[in-house]
């Protein structure tokens, strides 16, 4: 499976509770190096929690799936 697919099939299992709070992630790029930069949308994008909703959630569940990723980063908005 390509890695971009990878990526998208774990952020599917998180995105109901992102959803849940009127928020999403989608993925913006991912490099040759395995680094993803993916954005924040909806109200994910203006929360202060976002932050910590990146780390333990979304990143933690990448690393967990795909543990040779390069670096995990988000943009808001």
């Amino acid at each position: 499976m390509e890695l971009q697919q990878q990526i998208e099939t774990v952020l599917d299992t998180i995105r109901p509770y992102l959803h849940a709070d009127g928020g999403d992630v989608e993925v913006v790029e991912v490099t040759d190096q395995k680094d993803v930069i993916l954005r924040l949308t909806g109200n994910c994008s203006s929360c202060n929690m976002s932050e910590m909703t990146m780390t333990a959630g979304i990143e933690e569940s990448l690393r967990k799936s795909i543990p040779d990723l390069g670096d995990i980063s988000a943009i808001k908005g």
